[in-house]
């Protein structure tokens, strides 16, 4: 089915993305981002160059000012993961979804002359640190504090489980400025990398993503300056972290989207090629039934994706909306990598083959940005009446 959503400037802005795919994402390339576990600071570099990441910072601090049109990421997501590029397309989904918006939408003048320049060129790689050891979908139930003192906190914690977070030199991060778990207990603060009391701690190793650095952290004392206050008001943190989640939630939804139609596309071009008995394995009916399932899924699922991203644009996703579009397209996106990986046979559990490192990195997508346990909560409860 025929998605009409993009219109001249995205398909102009694709044809530039597809470029940087050919000029930097080659095997040898996500053989070494898997093998570092990282992605590269020149890619980062090369990436802000070509102007395919800070999408969303405005012109006057050097980015492409596209803000809520959130078609062009949706075509970067589509390019890269196309490519079999996953990590990338995390790393890249970490900078432009989580941690520039931030400082877009609610950073103070200062904060975004500083910052967003820099993030928009790949010069500085954000993240965004919420999830602690006790405490993951449970926001308020976070234990890092931020201690008023003369001129700013101190900040004493730890984080874990945060992209990017073993080479972000900027990360938002969320923490306890008020007593009890009330919303207003809560704020933001940015924590730069060489802040003393700061480390990095330990790269976390995982099935999937292999290319996208995860990190704990954990801060010691750690003296932030007042300025680093993001949005500068104490006590914003919380409402903050709600406005922009609709965003994170749709985004992860994108991501899913693009892995499903990837993973689709593969296995059309495999079963094409892989002859069994003498046939084409796509000629047995078996296996176009199972296309035909696949291939319908996934067009239902741009359906459902291409109004969300029209809805955000207009300003009208909501919380609840954003939760039903993450667990219901990753879902979907699991479902389709399965089949996509037992039509591949055997050489769908080989990590060689695209469809076996997508398959790995989609599990993640029921995880992250809250459970789908969660959102399906959320739904729950509005429908519900609850709050």
């Amino acid at each position: 089915m025929e998605r009409d959503i993009y219109e001249e400037d995205h398909e102009a802005f694709r044809d530039l993305v597809k470029d940087f795919v050919k000029r930097y994402v080659s095997n040898e390339a996500r053989e070494k981002w898997d093998a570092e576990g990282e992605i590269d600071r020149a890619t980062m570099l090369a990436a802000g160059e070509a102007g395919i990441i800070g999408l969303s910072v405005p012109e006057e601090f050097g980015g492409a000012g596209m803000l809520q049109d959130y078609r062009f990421r949706a075509v970067v997501n589509e390019e890269i993961i196309a490519a079999g590029a996953g990590s990338l397309a995390g790393a890249f989904g970490i900078q432009d979804d989580l941690a520039v918006p931030y400082l877009v939408h609610m950073g103070t003048q200062e904060q975004k002359e500083t910052w967003l320049p820099r993030m928009a060129t790949g010069e500085v790689i954000g993240a965004l640190a919420m999830t602690e050891p006790g405490a993951g979908s449970d926001l308020r139930g976070i234990k890092t504090t931020a201690k008023k003192v003369d001129g700013g906190y101190l900040v004493n914690g730890a984080k874990t489980f945060i992209s990017s977070g073993k080479t972000a030199d900027l990360v938002v991060t969320f923490v306890k400025t008020g007593e009890g778990n009330r919303p207003d207990a809560f704020s933001l603060l940015l924590i730069e990398n060489g802040m003393e009391g700061f480390d990095h701690g330990k790269k976390l190793h995982k099935m999937g993503f292999q290319g996208h650095d995860t990190a704990e952290l954990s801060f010691s004392d750690v003296f932030v300056p007042e300025k680093n206050l993001i949005g500068g008001t104490e006590g914003q943190g919380f409402v903050q972290l709600m406005m922009n989640l609709p965003l994170e939630r749709l985004s992860i939804g994108v991501a899913g989207a693009a892995a499903a139609q990837a993973a689709l596309d593969w296995t059309i071009a495999y079963t094409k090629d892989r002859e069994a008995f003498g046939e084409r394995i796509i000629d047995f009916q078996n296996t176009r039934f199972t296309i035909a399932d696949m291939a319908t899924t996934v067009d239902a699922l741009w359906a459902y994706i291409d109004r969300a991203l029209i809805a955000y644009e207009n300003g009208t996703l909501t919380a609840e909306e954003a939760a039903k579009v993450k667990f219901w397209a990753t879902e979907r996106e699991w479902e389709v990598l399965d089949l996509g990986v037992q039509l591949h046979g055997g050489y769908g559990y080989i990590t060689e083959y695209p469809i076996a490192r997508a398959f790995l990195d989609a599990r993640v997508h029921r995880i992250y940005g809250g459970t789908n346990e969660i959102m399906r909560e959320i739904v729950g409860r509005q429908i519900a009446g609850k709050r």
